[in-house]
């Protein structure tokens, strides 16, 4: 049951680090060609991308990356109740 958890814990973090780090790429503008930065967007624009629809940009800023975040602590959170009682 210990690596289910870790396993479960492990996949929300890698999910968290990787809209953080699109979030950084939306500053440094990098290569779009890169490997990484092409996995990075496509791990996250399936989550980001619905969110867009339905929250308008505050003030020119883009603040789906921020709900993304605790929406996925949400999900971490009930998943763990759920699994873990």
């Amino acid at each position: 049951m210990r690596y289910l958890y870790t396993l479960v814990d492990w996949f929300f973090w890698l999910l968290s680090l990787a809209i953080l780090l699109r979030v950084l790429f939306s500053w440094l503008r990098p290569d779009p060609n890169n490997a990484v930065v092409r996995l990075i967007y496509q791990m996250t624009e399936p989550i980001l991308a619905p969110l867009r629809r339905y929250v308008p940009a505050f003030g020119g800023l883009d603040i789906t990356p921020m709900i993304a975040l605790m929406l996925i602590e949400l999900a971490r959170t009930l998943v763990f109740s759920i699994l873990f009682r």
